[in-house]
């Protein structure tokens, strides 16, 4: 199992930034999808951003796309989620998920499957205003 725990999240004024943090158990040499999803209040879960932690390649969604950073410290094992022009709109629980998979995994699977496979965190929570 993949443990993850996520933090940073406070309270941002619009247009502040803000960088959310999650600690991975990762196993080395070993690929791993890995990603952020939010909940906002009364909406469906959203998957923001992913990753594939060999290539590094990255995938966003249109909601997010050029004001979301997705990185992975590989060495210190943490997934991070930097946040540009937060908008009320942004506020929610965040998490990551990660679940390992093949070396030669896309980014674009990665991302679609998200939410079928893996762990997550307990979540950190963003609130805009």
């Amino acid at each position: 199992d993949v443990q993850l725990v996520e933090s940073g999240g406070r309270s941002v004024q619009p247009g502040g930034s803000l960088t959310l943090s999650c600690a991975a158990e990762l196993e080395r040499d070993t690929t791993y999808c890995m990603g952020w999803f939010r909940q906002g209040a009364g909406k469906e879960r959203e998957v923001i951003a992913g990753l594939q932690s060999t290539t590094a390649a990255t995938r966003y969604s249109d909601s997010v796309k050029g004001r979301f950073i997705i990185s992975l410290n590989g060495p210190k094992n943490r997934l991070y989620l930097t946040i540009y022009n937060l908008k009320p709109e942004d506020a929610g629980m965040y998490y990551c998920r990660a679940f390992s998979t093949t070396r030669g995994t896309g980014v674009d699977w990665c991302y679609t499957k998200l939410l079928v496979y893996g762990h997550q965190g307990r979540g950190t929570q963003v609130t805009v205003s």
